[in-house]
C-alpha cells in the first residue's frame, strides 16, 4: 500500500506555471502583470519626461511616508495587480473623488508595466491589509513597508484600498526594458513619448499601452 501511494502521488502534475496562466487567461478580474503609475504634476511633458527618466536610469525610486502612504523608515515602490480596466477605473475614481480622498490624487494614467512573476523574483509582494497598529504588533519594524492601513469601524471614515490590490518592492525597483510595458493616457502622450524618447530603448521595450479607449 505505501509503495502504490508512493506511485500515484508521482504521477500526479503540480499546479504548474502553464496551468497557472491558464487560470489568469480564463478570468476577467485578475492579471498576471502589475502596474506602476505616477502622476502629472502640472503638464503632459513633464509627466512624460519623469517616465523617459525612470527608462533612462532602468530603475523606480520607492516612495516614503512624506512623499506616499508608506509605514516606517523603508521606501518603498507601490503596484497595482488589476486588470488594466480596472487600474484606469481606479484612475478615474482619484480624479472624480480628489477632495474625498484628501486633495491629494495619487497617480494618473502613465506608468510602467511588468509580468508578476518578475516583480516577484525582484522581491515584490503583495501588501498586507490591517489596521496599521495591529500590524505594527506583529511584523518587525524593518518589515512596515509592507502594511496599508486598512479599518472598516467607522461608517463615516472608511479606510480601505483593498482595490487596488497593491503590492510592493522594498527600496527601489531595478528593471530590463525588455520586461517593460509603456502605458501612456492618450495619443497627446504618445505622441510626445515617440518624439522625446531615445529610440534604442523603443527597439528594447515591450510594448506601448494606449488606456484612452478604456477610459471612454
Amino acid at each position: 500500500m505505501p509503495t502504490r501511494k508512493l506511485q500515484t502521488s508521482a504521477g500526479r502534475t503540480g499546479y504548474n506555471l502553464e496551468k497557472w496562466r491558464k487560470r489568469t487567461k480564463e478570468r476577467s478580474d485578475i492579471t498576471a502583470h502589475l502596474t506602476h503609475l505616477t502622476r502629472i504634476e502640472t503638464k503632459v511633458s513633464d509627466a512624460v519626461d519623469t517616465l523617459i527618466k525612470m527608462l533612462n536610469e532602468r530603475k523606480i525610486n520607492g516612495s516614503d511616508t512624506n512623499k506616499g502612504f508608506i509605514v516606517g523608515d523603508n521606501p518603498a515602490v507601490c503596484f497595482q495587480e488589476a486588470p488594466l480596466y480596472g487600474v484606469s477605473q481606479n484612475v478615474y475614481h482619484e480624479q472624480q473623488n480628489k477632495a474625498e480622498l484628501g486633495g491629494k490624487r495619487r497617480y494618473d494614467a502613465i506608468g510602467l508595466a511588468f509580468s508578476k512573476r518578475y516583480v516577484y523574483e525582484k522581491g515584490g509582494r503583495p501588501v498586507l491589509y490591517e489596521d496599521k497598529e495591529i500590524a505594527k504588533q506583529f511584523l518587525p519594524q524593518e518589515e512596515w513597508w509592507r502594511i496599508v492601513n486598512f479599518n472598516l469601524s467607522n461608517e463615516n471614515r472608511i479606510i480601505d484600498w483593498t482595490h487596488e490590490r497593491e503590492w510592493r518592492v522594498k527600496s527601489e525597483f531595478e528593471f530590463d526594458l525588455a520586461e517593460t510595458y509603456v502605458l501612456l493616457l492618450n495619443q497627446s502622450f504618445y505622441k510626445h513619448f515617440i518624439n522625446k524618447v531615445d529610440p534604442e530603448i523603443l527597439k528594447v521595450l515591450k510594448g506601448i499601452v494606449v488606456l484612452q479607449p478604456i477610459l471612454e
